[in-house]
């Protein structure tokens, strides 16, 4: 009876330990990182932390709904940068010497946001026509996307007349809606936090309080079961893409602001990245399964990762190695457990 007991016991503990082994081994970098650095537990750090985490909650977010529905997206990350060039172009100060649009009146912060958020929000429905449409690969058809974003936005940034010159000098109001915050010194709440929490919400939402939600759960899950129950694939699988674009176009433009610039590589890997948050967040490669706290912890956790491994002086290098080992374990624990149940 004993021998019995700790069978299950044994039994329940490495299920634990499979269904949490990443958040173990984060747990184990983190605890090395402190004792090497005790510095890295300050506030300042995890305000920097988080505000670096903000635009990529929200790439990751939009990557995360075409995950559900056993999808992905390897356009993210180029429509990121054609976000920030098409905005950034629109918000540069009217006395800066570079301007791409030297006769251009001051515009609204919110127009050049909004036509970003269009623009990639058109792309993201041009992914989703041809993959539910079509019915190419969500892999094949966003890898051509991705291409044909890089090229649109490559030939818009070397226009005349000054080239390929990287876009900066934004309008000090536009820096300060990216970069400003809430409060003053130590206790301040960057505006960046703010916007990646409301867009969070937002999701959160839709996800879980919405038809919306349901059936975009319902398709992951059992694509052919959803649409024999009423659900329109072709409408859903396009809205979501849709939305997707959208929000690469809004971290986008913030993206740009934040860094202070925009080129045409803006953004480049962003959408690997965000796959990996996901995947690490628990969002499952077959479809079906995930949550929006699930990949704001994954985006977290690679966050803590980077900049805690070069707060330590880890070489850029070897940074890579680790997170391509995590993305690894994370998918092999998601496979296992889908085997599993099955």
């Amino acid at each position: 009876m004993e021998k019995r007991k700790f069978s299950v016991d044994g039994k329940s503990a490495s299920q634990f330990l499979m269904n949490n082994a990443i958040y173990v081994v984060l747990l184990v970098l983190l605890i090395v990182i402190v004792s090497l650095s005790p510095d890295f537990l300050s506030l300042n750090n995890f305000k920097n932390i988080l505000t670096q985490s903000s635009t990529r909650i929200i790439i990751a977010l939009g990557v995360g709904g075409i995950l559900i529905t056993e999808g992905t997206d390897l356009s993210a990350g180029r429509m990121v940068g054609l976000a920030a060039v098409i905005s950034g172009s629109l918000l540069q100060a009217t006395d800066y010497a570079y301007r791409m649009y030297p006769h251009l009146q001051r515009l609204p912060i919110i127009v050049p946001i909004l036509i970003a958020m269009i623009i990639c929000g058109i792309i993201g429905t041009l992914n989703g026509v041809v993959v539910s449409i079509f019915k190419v690969p969500p892999f094949i058809a966003t890898l051509g996307m991705m291409i044909i974003v890089y090229g649109l936005n490559s030939t818009y940034f070397d226009r005349p007349p000054y080239g390929a010159q990287p876009i900066g000098g934004f309008d000090p109001k536009f820096t300060h809606f990216v970069g400003g915050s809430f409060g003053s010194g130590a206790l301040s709440v960057p505006y960046l936090i703010v916007y990646a929490i409301i867009v969070t919400v937002l999701i959160w939402m839709l996800w879980n309080k919405t038809r919306f939600g349901k059936n975009m759960y319902a398709i992951g899950g059992n694509n052919e079961a959803a649409a024999v129950s009423g659900v329109n694939v072709t409408k859903y699988l396009i809205l979501i893409y849709m939305m997707a674009g959208a929000l690469y176009g809004f971290a986008g433009a913030l993206e740009g602001g934040r860094v202070g610039s925009a080129t045409n590589n803006t953004g480049n890997m962003y959408e690997l990245d965000a796959i990996a948050a996901c995947v690490v967040g628990g969002v499952s490669t077959s479809g079906g399964i995930g949550t929006v706290g699930g990949i704001i912890t994954g985006v977290l956790i690679f966050q803590v990762i980077n900049y805690g491994l070069a707060f330590i002086g880890v070489n850029a290098y070897l940074q890579y190695i680790v997170k391509g080992l995590i993305i690894v374990c994370a998918v092999a624990i998601d496979i296992r457990k889908y085997i599993k149940k099955k």
